[in-house]
C-alpha cells in the first residue's frame, strides 16, 4: 500500500501495472484540452502561484534583459504596520490584496499608486496569541462575474469572507463572513488554545475553497498526541462544509494499515500547511502533505503512516481520494512537502504526459504523472540504514528518484567540508569528526557523551526547497527551483515524562534537548562562523522536463558579508557563493527573476539586497536592481495601464518596482 493510484479498494499494491482500460481511460484524458497551465493572464495576477497549476509564469514582456537595470521603484506601501511578512499579492482588476503583518489583517491597495483601498482584521486575542506560526503567505480571490470576494484565515484559524470592492464581511458567508476552522474537524479542539492554523493562502477551486492546516514544529512535542491535519472543502458563496479528507485515516478507512496498534487514534499534525494545486479539468485538487507527531522519533506511530509526505490527490467537489503518492515512509527527517506542485503538460519520448512536478527539502524533483499518480520516471525503493534509538520503527526502504537528477548535494562525507584554507579545513573535520557522516536518510541516533553527538544531515531541514516552492515555463516545460545548502545534525535525548509521553527528543548531550513544544536542537554547524560545507550555499536550478534532465545550475546570491569580510579569508579570492534562505522564482517569457536571500553592505553602506533577472535559457546573469532591506515574499509581475510592474514583500512593506515612463515599450 505504499504508493498506489486509483480509488480506495483495500488492497495493497505495490508497483503498479497498468491494466488495458486504464491505459485506455489516460489516453482519453492526456488528449483532451488544457487549460490552466498557460500562467497568470490578461496582465494580472489572481492566485497565489498565478495560476492554479502554481507556475509562477506571466507572459508578460515589457520587462527585458535590455532594460532590466532601469527598473525604478514606483511606489511603496507600509501603512501603519499593514505592509505584508512573507505575503505575495494578488491583483486583480487593478488593485493588489494580501495579508498584512501586523495581526494578519487582509489588505487592498490600488495598483497604480500603492493606495489604501481597505483593510479588515479581527481582533481574536487569546486566540490569535496561541497561533503556532504568527505569519501569513497571502490569501484568495474568487468571482462569478458578479459577485467578487476574498478569503483569508485568520491567525486564530477562522475563514473570512470579504466583498472584494469594500472589504465588508459577506453576511450570507458562515455565520456573519466568518467560519470557525477549529469546529467541523472531525475531533475535539480547543476553541482558544487548539494547536492548529495556516499560515498558505487558501486555494479556490471552481467554487468550492480548499483549506488546509499547520501546526507549531514538531522537534519535541508536548505530547505525542496532537491536533490532526484534515483537509476540508467549503461551499465558496455560503461557507458551509462540504467535505473533509482524513489525512490520518480513521478505522474504517483506506491506509489505516499504515498506523499500526491504534497510533492513528491519537497521532496528531500530518496536515497541509502549505500551498496547493489543482487542475480545474481533470476536477482534482492536489495536496501536498507533511509528516506526523514528532518530527524526528516516531516509536509511538510505528507504520508507513499513509498519508503523511504523500501527494495526495482529491476529488475538488466530493474529497475523495483519487490516488497517492508517498514520498518518505515513517518520516524521521522533517521533511515535510513545503511547497505547492507544479502542473505542466509535458512530452516524454514523443508521448504528451499531464505531469505534476514536486520539489523537495531533500533536494529531488518528483515527477508523476497527475492524472494517476504514477512515477514518469522510475523511482525506486532502496534499503536505508537503520538507527539505534530504542522502541523506534524503521521503514526498511524509501523512494529514490532516478530522474531528474538531485538539485542539491545528498548525504554528507568528507570531500563536502569546508576547504578554503588547509586551516579552515583543520578545523572543519575536528568538528566534523564529533558527528557520523550518512547517505541520504540517515536516520537520527542517540546522543552520546562519547560520540558521536549526532548524525549530520545534507540537506538540512530547512534546506532544499521550501515554502516559495519553483516556477515553469509553460512554453518550454523548463522548471525552476531555488535551494539552499545547509547542514545540520540530528541527534536524540531521552525525554523528560514529567514534560512529554513522547519518549525521544531532539537534542545531543551538549546542547541539551530542544524546548518542549518548539522545534531547533539540530542547529547549523560553522566553523570560526563559516558554514561547515562548501558553497554554493543557495543556488538556482533549470530542468528540462520533456526530457528529465538539468539544463543549467548557478550559485544565486553574492558572497555573505561575514564571509567576504572574514579575517580567516583574508587575501583569499571567494568565488560568488550565493545565500540560503528562502526564495521564490518568477518567469516571463525571455527572464528568471528572483531576489536574493538575506542583506548584504553596498559599497554605500547601505543594507539590503538585489533583485536578480537571469536568461532563462542559460542562467547567465542579465542585471540586477538594489532592494533596500531584506526581501519575505516571492515577487510577481502585472501590467496596468500599458506599464508592467514587479511587487514582493520586504521587511513589512509592498515595494512595487516598473520602468521610468520614458523607458516602456
Amino acid at each position: 500500500m505504499r504508493n498506489c493510484a486509483g480509488r480506495s479498494d483495500g488492497r495493497r499494491l505495490g508497483r503498479r501495472v497498468f491494466t488495458a482500460a486504464l491505459q485506455f481511460a489516460l489516453a482519453l484524458c492526456v488528449v483532451a484540452p488544457v487549460s490552466g497551465q498557460g500562467g497568470a493572464q490578461d496582465g494580472e495576477w489572481p492566485t497565489y502561484g498565478g495560476d492554479l497549476a502554481s507556475t509562477r509564469y506571466s507572459p508578460l514582456a515589457q520587462i527585458t534583459a535590455e532594460n532590466f537595470e532601469s527598473l525604478e521603484l514606483a511606489w511603496r506601501f507600509d501603512q501603519d504596520g499593514l505592509g505584508p511578512g512573507r505575503a505575495t499579492p494578488l491583483m486583480v482588476g487593478g488593485v493588489l490584496y494580501f495579508t498584512g503583518a501586523a495581526g494578519r489583517p487582509a489588505v487592498a491597495v490600488d495598483a497604480a499608486s500603492g493606495r489604501l483601498l481597505w483593510s479588515h482584521r479581527l481582533d481574536e486575542g487569546e486566540r490569535a496569541r496561541a497561533a503556532p506560526i504568527p505569519v501569513s503567505r497571502g490569501l484568495a480571490w474568487w468571482s462569478d462575474g458578479n459577485d467578487e470576494r476574498i478569503f483569508y484565515v485568520t491567525l486564530g484559524y477562522q475563514l473570512v469572507a470579504l466583498d472584494a470592492a469594500t472589504g465588508r464581511p459577506i453576511p450570507s458567508f458562515g455565520r456573519d463572513g466568518i467560519v470557525d476552522l477549529k469546529r467541523g474537524m472531525d475531533q475535539e479542539i480547543d476553541l482558544l488554545t487548539g494547536d492548529v492554523g495556516l499560515t498558505a493562502a487558501p486555494i479556490v477551486v471552481g467554487d468550492v475553497i480548499v483549506i488546509g492546516a499547520m501546526h507549531a514544529p514538531g522537534a519535541a512535542p508536548r505530547s505525542r498526541t496532537n491536533v490532526k491535519g484534515y483537509v476540508r472543502g467549503y461551499d465558496v458563496r455560503t461557507g458551509e462544509r462540504l467535505w473533509i479528507f482524513h489525512t490520518i485515516p480513521q478505522s474504517d478507512e483506506f491506509g489505516n494499515d499504515t498506523w499500526l496498534g491504534d497510533s492513528w487514534s491519537y497521532t496528531g499534525h500530518t496536515g497541509v500547511w502549505a500551498q496547493m494545486s489543482a487542475d480545474e479539468d481533470l476536477g482534482l485538487v492536489y495536496l501536498p502533505v507533511e509528516l506526523p507527531t514528532s518530527d524526528y522519533y516516531g516509536g509511538h506511530r510505528p507504520g508507513d503512516n499513509l498519508f503523511s509526505e504523500s501527494i495526495v490527490a482529491v476529488d475538488e467537489p466530493t474529497g475523495d481520494r483519487r490516488w497517492h503518492y508517498q514520498l518518505v515512509h515513517h518520516g524521521l527527517w522533517d521533511f515535510d512537502i513545503p511547497c505547492a506542485p507544479i502542473l505542466a503538460d509535458i512530452t516524454v519520448d514523443g508521448l504528451p504526459v499531464r505531469a505534476l512536478a514536486q520539489p523537495t527539502k531533500q533536494g529531488w524533483l518528483y515527477v508523476l504523472d497527475r492524472v494517476t499518480g504514477e512515477p514518469v520516471w522510475q523511482i525506486e525503493e532502496r534499503p536505508v540504514p537503520r538507527g539505534d534509538v530504542p522502541g523506534e520503527w524503521y521503514a526498511p526502504t524509501q523512494p529514490f528518484v532516478t530522474r531528474p537528477p538531485a538539485f542539491e548535494r545528498q548525504g554528507v562525507t568528507p570531500a563536502d567540508l569546508i576547504d578554503f584554507t588547509p586551516e579552515i579545513r583543520r578545523a572543519a573535520e575536528e568538528l566534523a569528526s564529533r558527528y557520523a557522516f550518512g547517505p541520504l536518510f540517515s536516520p537520527p541516533i542517540v546522543s552520546r557523551p562519547e560520540g558521536p553527538l549526532a548524525v549530520l544531515m545534507l540537506p538540512y531541514e530547512q534546506g532544499g526547497a521550501n515554502w516559495p516552492g519553483g516556477s515553469l515555463d509553460p512554453e518550454t516545460n523548463m522548471l525552476y527551483v531555488f535551494s539552499s545548502t545547509n547542514i545540520g545534525s540530528r541527534g536524540l535525548l531521552p525525554a523528560d515524562p514529567e514534560l512529554t509521553d513522547v519518549a525521544y527528543v531532539s537534542g545531543n548531550v551538549e546542547s541539551g534537548p530542544a524546548p518542549i513544544a518548539r522545534g531547533g536542537g539540530g542547529g547549523a554547524l560553522t566553523v570560526e562562523g563559516l558554514p561547515l560545507v562548501k558553497p554554493p550555499w543557495g543556488r538556482i536550478t533549470a530542468f528540462d522536463l520533456d526530457t528529465g534532465s538539468l539544463a543549467w545550475q548557478i550559485p544565486h546570491g553574492g558572497t555573505p558579508d561575514e564571509v567576504r569580510n572574514h579575517p580567516l579569508l583574508e587575501g583569499v579570492e571567494i568565488e560568488r557563493t550565493g545565500r540560503s534562505g528562502r526564495v521564490g522564482t518568477l518567469v516571463t517569457p525571455t527572464l528568471l527573476i528572483a531576489a536574493e536571500a538575506g542583506v548584504f553592505t553596498a559599497p554605500s553602506g547601505e543594507t539590503g539586497t538585489l533583485l536578480r533577472a537571469y536568461d532563462k535559457a542559460t542562467g547567465g546573469e542579465v542585471g540586477a536592481v538594489f532592494v533596500p532591506g531584506p526581501v519575505s515574499g516571492s515577487p510577481m509581475t502585472f501590467l496596468l495601464n500599458g506599464r508592467q510592474y514587479i511587487a514582493l514583500a520586504s521587511r513589512g512593506a509592498l515595494l512595487a518596482y516598473g520602468l521610468p515612463a520614458d523607458g516602456q515599450q
